[in-house]
Order: structure tokens, then C-alpha cells, then sequence
């Protein structure tokens, strides 16, 4: 069998391939390509979703970042991290990061985490035979995260670790599941993603992008526009969806919309339904899609189905996220993020 078709037969059974090896494990989903001398030391992310896992889970083993932290984000992690250096991610075409430099830095482990494509995939084993050096893909969806954070937490011998992040990650999943089961589909709100600067880029249908306004029960309007990743979008097509609710992670954004005729035109605008989502240290909603994501499954769920649950009231909600984020980065909410639970932002 070639290897090309192993690779798409993963999620049949255990398989071994030119050295590498697919884990088909319950609820996980990994691939595994050579295997780390001892436990890795210094583990370089291949993309910012890995480069979030392995901050959560033992910042003291990233190399460095595969994207810009901003001083803001950075103050509100652990001191380990604080210094590291950028060396860029490896993406394929879109890399920027050559292998010669990777070997350069002398990883003991490439992870990468997010999406499980064949692309993905492909990069990943280009990697592991042209540098020698191990490579583990672990699949980063929303269901997978519990699983996700329990293998990367044995894999780099903080099993208790992943473990709290896991039964973490289980709670705010069960709670989804919890106020869903109240809420009928064809009663759940019609939801717009807007992303950056002027609020016209979303996610399409089933793009990781808006996992999480999916997951969570809104309807994403954009997802009439096609599937994929993610797409511009005009005004007007806005204007003709007319969304129950609009989310964005941009506070500039959120403030000119609010005070823009045209986007008052909206029903979401006018009647107070545009919620800027936290985005520090990462964003809750996306950017990047990965476990920062946990801490804004309450908060959507709280602006999509409000009044839906206790666990959703401010007080409950305040004290879930705060001890969520200790739990994830080492230090309470900022007060300022942690007022924006009291109220409708």
C-alpha cells in the first residue's frame, strides 16, 4: 500500500509506515513520525495552535514562537515564555522558517496541532524525512482538546498537567452540550463572525475559524457563502442576512461599528447584539484556533444563549472563566476583562 493511501486510511486502524507510526487512539487523533530521544526538552511549534498547547502545557519547553506575541498577551503569561524569541512556523508553502534554520535550533520534537488534512499531514512527513528530527501532528478540533491535552501532557511528562487541562476542557464541553439541549436548532440564533480591521472577513462553512460559533449553537449566515476557510464579505451581503447576533475579537471594530450608520442598519448593531470577544493573551474566539479557545466557550455561550443555564449568570460565569485562565496561564483575569463578564460586551 503506498504511503500516500496509509495516510488517508488513519482513522481505520494503527498503522506503520516508513518508520512513522498513525495512533488511533479513543477520541484522539495523532500522527507520530520517529520517536523523541527520552522526554523532548525542546519542542518547536510548527503553528501558533501548537505553539498555545504547548505554552498551557509546559511553556518551559517551547523554543520559541511561530507567530508575534504582543507585550500585552506576554504580560499576562508565564515568566518562561515571556523572552522567547520568534523563529517563524513551518506551513508548507507557507513557512517561514527554512529546515536548515530548524535544525539550526535543535529540537527534540516538531508538533504541530490543529487541523488533520492531508496537507497537514504531508508537511509533516516532508519535515521528518528531509531533517530526521521526530514530528507529532496532534488533531486540535474543539472535541478533540481533552484528548489533545492528555497525550501532549505524557508525551512531554507532565501527565498531571495535561490531566487538569483535560477535565478543564471536559467541563466547558459538557457545558455546550448542557445548554444546547435546551435550545431547539431552528431556535438558536443567526450568528456573523466578523474579522479584522473592518469587520468584512469570515469563516465560511465548517472552517476552524468559526468552530466555535458552531459548536456553541449559532448559525453562521456566512456559511451560505460556501465552505471552506475563510472570505470577504460585503456589506450588503451582510446587510441581507441581517444576523440575530454579530461577534468580532476587534475592539476598534466593535467601537466604529457601533457608531456607523450603515452598520446600525443591522438589527444586531442597533439592538445591542455586537459583542467584542476578549483576545488576550489569545483570542477566545479564534486567533489562533486552539485551546485559548476554551475560556470563550462560556462567554459565547452566555451572549448566544443568555439566561440558558445558572453556570451563564455574571457572577457564576466571572468566577468559571477566572479560574479557567489561572488555570491555563498561571494569573487571574485582568479586571478589565473580568468587569466585560458583568455586562453585555
Amino acid at each position: 500500500m503506498k504511503r500516500r493511501a496509509l495516510l488517508q486510511a488513519f482513522a481505520l486502524a494503527p498503522l506503520l509506515f516508513a518508520g512513522g507510526r498513525l495512533l488511533a487512539m479513543p477520541a484522539q487523533r495523532v500522527l507520530r513520525l520517529g520517536e523523541p530521544k527520552g522526554t523532548p526538552q525542546r519542542v518547536f511549534a510548527a503553528g501558533a495552535p501548537a505553539a498555545v498547547l504547548v505554552a498551557a502545557i509546559a511553556p518551559q519547553r517551547l523554543l520559541g514562537w511561530p507567530m508575534r506575541v504582543s507585550p500585552s498577551a506576554l504580560a499576562l503569561l508565564p515568566t518562561a515564555l515571556r523572552g522567547l524569541p520568534m523563529v517563524g512556523r513551518l506551513a508548507g508553502r507557507g513557512s517561514t522558517v527554512s529546515l536548515e534554520r530548524l535544525l539550526e535550533l535543535q529540537p527534540d520534537l516538531v508538533l504541530d496541532a490543529g487541523d488533520f488534512d492531508a496537507s497537514y499531514r504531508d508537511s509533516a512527513e516532508r519535515v521528518w524525512q528531509q531533517t530526521g528530527i521526530p514530528v507529532e501532528l496532534v488533531a486540535g478540533r474543539l472535541p478533540d482538546h481533552p484528548a489533545q491535552l492528555r497525550h501532549v501532557g505524557k508525551l512531554l511528562g507532565v501527565t498531571a498537567r495535561g490531566e487538569a487541562l483535560a477535565l478543564a476542557a471536559e467541563a466547558q464541553l459538557a457545558l455546550v452540550r448542557e445548554v444546547l439541549a435546551t435550545r431547539p436548532a431552528t431556535s438558536r440564533p443567526t450568528v456573523y463572525y466578523g474579522r479584522g480591521s473592518d469587520g468584512l472577513e469570515s469563516g465560511l462553512s465548517g472552517s476552524i475559524n468559526t468552530e466555535v460559533i458552531e459548536f456553541c449553537g449559532g448559525r453562521n449566515v456566512a456559511a451560505a457563502a460556501g465552505k471552506g476557510g475563510l472570505a470577504r464579505v460585503s456589506l450588503e451581503q451582510l446587510l441581507a442576512w441581517d444576523p440575530d447576533v454579530i461577534l468580532t475579537q476587534d475592539a476598534a471594530f466593535a467601537a466604529s461599528a457601533a457608531q456607523d450608520a450603515r452598520w446600525r442598519s443591522l438589527r444586531a448593531v442597533r439592538e445591542g447584539r455586537l459583542h467584542c470577544a476578549p483576545s488576550l493573551p489569545f483570542g477566545w474566539l479564534d486567533g489562533p484556533p486552539g485551546v485559548n479557545r476554551l475560556p470563550g466557550l462560556p462567554w459565547l455561550l452566555s451572549r448566544l444563549h443568555p439566561g440558558a443555564s445558572p453556570a451563564l449568570a455574571p457572577a457564576a460565569l466571572r468566577t468559571r472563566i477566572n479560574a479557567l485562565h489561572q488555570l491555563l496561564w498561571g494569573q487571574s483575569l485582568p479586571a478589565d476583562i473580568a468587569r466585560s463578564l458583568d455586562g453585555r460586551q
